[in-house]
């Protein structure tokens, strides 16, 4: 099977940040808090800079503006009431299920990071979380689904020794 998740890096500042092993860490994790077998999935993860996001913003959202990470599930696991958990991904046997796209900007995480009085791997941590639960269906638009999100997030960066981010 291939690995969990494939990144590909646009914008070289990422490779000191150690993206390539948290990202495999902080998705592992994510997908191990609901029960999911991380080997059984791919993610494919962008790592870029301001410019190529705010481009994919515009392209995907009609937002030209840059944002510090986006997310393209593979399919709509979205639950029909608000608060309710998604449904899971099915596993296919014998090859990886893709679960779907995320970018991540270096600009306007350290950026954030910075404003935020955060460490830049606390915070790019807590992204990468927040991006792989959307693939997985869950959302933060209604207060209950936020609710839902913020308290998954929570736990899932508990496990790797990180501050709750809210």
């Amino acid at each position: 099977m291939a690995e969990l998740v494939d990144i590909v890096v646009e914008d070289d500042r990422w490779l000191k940040v150690g993206l390539e092993l948290m990202a495999a860490e902080v998705c592992a994790i994510c997908l191990g808090r609901l029960d999911l077998d991380p080997a059984g999935f791919e993610i494919a993860l962008l790592a870029c800079d301001d410019k190529r996001i705010a481009a994919l913003n515009g392209d995907f959202r009609a937002k030209v503006q840059a944002t510090n990470v986006l997310s393209w599930p593979a399919e709509d696991l979205a639950p029909a009431k608000a608060g309710a958990a998604p449904r899971l991904p099915k596993q296919a046997a014998g090859m990886a299920t893709e679960l779907g796209d995320i970018a991540i900007a270096f600009d306007t995480c350290q950026a954030e990071a910075a404003d935020q009085g955060k460490a830049l791997g606390d915070h790019v941590a807590h992204l990468l979380a927040h991006g792989t639960l959307h693939l997985l269906g869950y959302d933060h638009v209604h207060d209950k689904d936020a609710a839902l999100m913020e308290g998954l997030e929570v736990a899932i960066l508990a496990k790797l020794g990180i501050a709750d981010p809210y």
